[in-house]
């Protein structure tokens, strides 16, 4: 990313994988807060309308909201939050899959724009969605 001056214009990514069919659900956004983790968790239940979805869920505070708690409500039971130790991102299927991506996608790039280096994100994980056979590989997760 180019430094610009003053605040760097920042963007994160949310994601989770489907540890039993490797694919994902990743938004990219200026902030990674409350509402944005509540975006997540509903992009999530409306991916999956029918299913039960297990979230591996690690103690940061952006977890821990109201917002966050009327999605989890709304969801009558259909969304289980797993909460995993704290400093224990190996626990985490997504996190193996952000290591991959960080050497494949931003590891000693420099991107022009802000655009060019979510266009490129958002590329990685369309091309693996294509290919989850390579995502269960990366996660350490079997075929079913």
């Amino acid at each position: 990313m180019i430094a610009t001056p003053g605040q760097p214009k920042k963007h994160y990514g949310i994601g989770g994988v489907n540890y039993h069919t490797g694919e994902t659900v990743v938004i990219f956004r200026r902030r990674k807060r409350r509402p944005q983790i509540a975006e997540f968790l509903q992009q999530l239940l409306d991916k999956h309308p029918r299913q039960t979805i297990y979230v591996a869920w690690d103690n940061v505070n952006t977890h821990q909201d109201d917002e966050v708690e009327a999605v989890v409500r709304s969801a009558a039971g259909r969304l289980v939050l797993m909460y995993l130790p704290t400093y224990s991102p190996w626990l985490n299927p997504i996190e193996m899959l952000w290591r991959h991506f960080r050497r494949e996608v931003t590891h000693c790039e420099l991107f022009e724009t802000v655009a060019l280096l979510l266009q490129a994100s958002k590329d990685f994980f369309d091309r693996f969605n294509r290919a989850p056979a390579q995502v269960l590989s990366i996660i350490g997760a079997n075929p079913a």
